[in-house]
């Protein structure tokens, strides 16, 4: 690694420091949901989750993998900017998934 792109990744991360300090000052969301409920209830919660998913993946550089329940077999569910790796966590997660259904027990970490 050179000297410029050393520079420029603390640059980078200094940012995102910058950029964490100033939300730990902002006063917390407050949601809550109750059945039935609309887009306007659900839209703090949806998008704590947002931030939260991005800041694993992005500061953490965590994996994620995503897949939809509640139909007869699970949907995979990735975006066009997830990585390889996201997508065959998914794959992995739907085959546990699908396979604890076809067996009728849960999933065992």
């Amino acid at each position: 690694m050179n000297e410029n792109s050393t520079a420029s990744t603390l640059r980078r991360h200094e940012k995102y420091d910058r950029l964490i300090a100033a939300a730990k000052k902002l006063e917390p969301i407050a949601t809550a949901v109750a059945h039935p409920c609309d887009e306007t209830s659900l839209k703090g919660a949806l998008e704590a989750g947002n931030m939260l998913a991005k800041n694993l993946t992005f500061l953490s550089h965590a994996d994620a993998a995503g897949i939809v329940l509640g139909a007869r077999v699970p949907i995979i569910l990735t975006s066009r900017a997830d990585h390889v790796r996201t997508r065959l966590a998914s794959c992995a997660v739907a085959a546990l998934y699908r396979h604890s259904q076809m067996a009728k027990q849960p999933i065992r970490a």
